[in-house]
């Protein structure tokens, strides 16, 4: 079993960065493909990006695209996800998640794909 610890959430103003943190302990491995998902309130968790076991092998959706970068510290098995130029609709609590296999970043977009979830952390993004 992972166990996942994500941190670094918080409240900022539109325009503004956070980074959010994903510690992985227990039976991992460093090149576990992990995903970030969002869920605002009423609606379904969904799809933010993707890391696959290769280095450099990132997948994101369209409204994060050039905004959010994925990335992974293997040393610390950490993965992050650097958040850039927030806007108000990235408001919601995100979510970290560990899968398992050799597969693209982008065949790990939807939650079925995972098996493992942290508890999530709190973004806002005030207007």
């Amino acid at each position: 079993q992972v166990q996942l610890v994500e941190s670094g959430g918080g409240l900022v103003q539109a325009g503004g960065s956070l980074r959010l943190s994903c510690a992985a302990s227990g039976r991992t491995s460093t090149t576990l493909p992990m995903g970030w998902f969002r869920q605002a309130p009423g609606k379904d968790r969904e799809f933010v990006s993707s890391i696959a076991w290769t280095p450099g092998n990132t997948y994101y959706r369209d409204s994060v695209k050039g905004r959010f970068t994925i990335s992974r510290e293997i040393t610390k098995n950490t993965v992050y996800l650097q958040m850039n130029s927030l806007k108000p609709e990235d408001t919601a609590v995100y979510f970290c998640a560990a899968g398992s296999g050799y597969y693209t970043a982008s065949y790990y977009n939807t939650t079925g794909r995972f098996s493992s979830w942290g508890q999530g952390t709190q973004v806002t993004v005030t207007s």
